[in-house]
């Protein structure tokens, strides 16, 4: 397992597949909530044949680095983008296509408006932006109870080096946002307990939260921007209609602030896009690659 350099003190683990070459185009995917780079195992296998690509823990997830500071400075996207950035630049990659779901989607869009030199395509799911104050109307609300939880020092004295407690308290999420025919695997899920039970880890991970990183704080403060200043690298949203966390409906504003984008609906797929249809997830990267000079 490599380690990266450190970027503002965080070093970053990642997996690396296929043969890394000037003529080979490169792929990163990054990972959600709650998950880690595991997530992309077989979707990097499906592109590891043409690809170089790499699948980083983000800071504070899996086997990078996670210490206790300022989520605000050191958690939020800005300074997860600065990771990967450092990264990619370490290894000397560039022009990417950038890949991810829920927090690794944010992290992308991110890292694409303030790094387009190293982007040139994204292929993401939601979060997006554009969804305003809908979010806040009760529907919901039912879902997006944990980002307030994640607020309160409650949430790591339950859970924090707990690995009991957060094997419940993940498995409730892969269980509820995923789609109807998705069913976890008990030994991802006994991965996932290790990974998130281990002292600091559950705190580390819901550093995002607390730096304003989730949906809810996202869409209440969002302003659309002039439409010179929209995000310009072309960005392909694979929307899964059985997520209940981001309702299809939920697409129509994009283009208030993206300047090249489409929407693909994937059908009987919750949240976990990535893991639950790879084969989609790694099609679309194809895609975007040959469509914009991979």
């Amino acid at each position: 397992m490599p380690i990266s350099s450190a970027v503002d003190g965080f070093r970053l683990a990642y997996d690396r597949y296929g043969t890394p070459s000037p003529a080979c185009p490169a792929v990163v995917l990054l990972h959600g909530w709650p998950g880690d780079r595991s997530d992309h195992t077989e979707v990097a296998a499906l592109l590891a044949g043409r690809f170089d690509v790499v699948v980083p823990d983000l800071r504070g997830f899996g086997e990078s680095d996670k210490h206790r500071q300022d989520p605000c400075r050191y958690y939020d996207r800005a300074a997860q983008a600065r990771s990967i950035a450092g990264l990619v630049e370490e290894l000397g990659i560039s022009r990417l296509v950038v890949a991810g779901y829920d927090v690794g989607s944010r992290v992308a869009q991110h890292l694409a408006k303030t790094r387009p030199d190293l982007v040139r395509a994204l292929v993401v799911t939601p979060p997006a932006p554009g969804v305003g104050r809908r979010i806040a109307a009760p529907k919901p609300m039912e879902e997006f109870w944990y980002q307030w939880f994640h607020q309160l020092e409650l949430a790591e004295e339950l859970v924090d080096g707990n690995p009991d407690a957060a094997r419940a308290y993940l498995r409730h999420f892969w269980t509820r946002w995923s789609g109807p025919e998705f069913a976890l695997d008990p030994q991802r899920l006994e991965h996932l307990a290790s990974a998130y039970g281990r002292p600091g880890a559950f705190a580390a991970s819901i550093s995002w939260y607390r730096a304003g990183g989730g949906s809810v704080a996202s869409a209440l403060a969002e302003v659309a921007p002039d439409p010179a200043e929209r995000l310009a690298v072309p960005t392909s949203f694979l929307w899964p209609e059985r997520d209940p966390l981001f309702p299809v409906e939920w697409s129509d504003r994009l283009g208030d602030f993206f300047g090249d984008v489409s929407v693909e609906p994937v059908g009987g797929v919750g949240h976990f896009v990535p893991v639950e249809a790879p084969e989609t997830f790694a099609r679309a990267v194809r895609e975007a690659a040959e469509a914009h000079g991979a």
